[in-house]
């Protein structure tokens, strides 16, 4: 805390990284998989063609997703630590109160409440963001894994998922891009410019308006306490291995997510030498 300024820390520059590397890969997700998905609209053909062609777009869309498995997975064994480790509380589990606050939000925003609902670390419109980012990662992978691995996919499963899987996969991201630019952008920088995730900082002002009774706590002396260092070495000793464990998995299911197959784009030899479209020509 700045007790000059009366700032709170928030964020760490640790924390504020993580969520710019996903900001960025998700903004590089939509904005080569719309054009996909919209193919014959002439914002799409110019994207596309400014970005050398569909193969290349494809290559930089699979980057992207990539990039955000691998930060799914940093934030999982963070968590984990967050948790077992340090017995920080799970402040991101959705509550019966969340329902209670949401629904006294929306009685304040039509005048029938006298008060603003209090909230903690984490307000209900954060937690129903940070849920619907966590479903929306579980079915664009899972469905990304059908299209990318169209053969293994049809081992095990009717070959109808695979254009099931192109559908949702991009009526997800749709949805994706839109919650993102209405709800996201409005709550976050149109109706109160939050700054937290630039500088990692909140004033007081601001705690006492959007997390007053986090600030309480923090006043209180109760929040973010540590363990002491035997106890923190002892956690960590059972942690790191497991997470060991963990990370190797993970990293050998985004080994084989990406190159469990090669599809027949690549396996058949072009047909290089094959007039493919003979124009009929009037004979004399």
């Amino acid at each position: 805390m700045n007790k000059v300024n009366q700032t709170y820390l928030r964020f760490p520059l640790a924390r504020r990284i993580e969520h710019w590397v996903m900001m960025l890969s998700f903004v590089t997700l939509g904005l080569t998989g719309i054009p996909q998905k919209f193919s014959t609209s002439g914002i799409s053909i110019a994207v596309i063609g400014a970005l050398g062609g569909i193969e290349v777009l494809r290559t930089i869309h699979h980057t992207a997703a990539i990039v955000m498995m691998l930060g799914s997975v940093w934030h999982m064994l963070v968590m984990g630590y967050s948790v077992f480790v340090l017995r920080d509380k799970m402040t991101m589990l959705p509550s019966l109160q969340d329902a209670k606050d949401g629904l006294q939000a929306l009685l304040y925003n039509l005048g029938f409440a006298k008060t603003y609902p209090q909230m903690g670390r984490y307000t209900f419109e954060e937690k129903m963001e940070y849920w619907a980012f966590v479903w929306g990662a579980a079915v664009m992978t899972i469905t990304g894994f059908f299209m990318w691995n169209p053969i293994t996919a049809t081992r095990f499963l009717p070959g109808e998922f695979v254009p099931a899987a192109k559908a949702a996969h991009g009526g997800e991201a749709v949805l994706a891009v839109l919650a993102i630019i209405i709800w996201h952008m409005y709550g976050v920088h149109i109706k109160r410019f939050n700054k937290a995730m630039f500088n990692g900082q909140q004033s007081e002002e601001e705690m006492l308006h959007e997390h007053p009774l986090e600030l309480a706590d923090i006043k209180a002396g109760i929040a973010d306490r540590r363990p002491d260092a035997a106890t923190l070495r002892k956690r960590q000793m059972i942690y790191y291995p497991v997470a060991a464990i963990l990370t190797l998995a993970m990293l050998g299911g985004i080994y084989g997510f990406i190159n469990n197959e090669k599809t027949a784009i690549t396996t058949i030899t072009p047909l290089t030498e094959t007039q493919i479209f003979v124009p009929q020509t009037p004979q004399p």
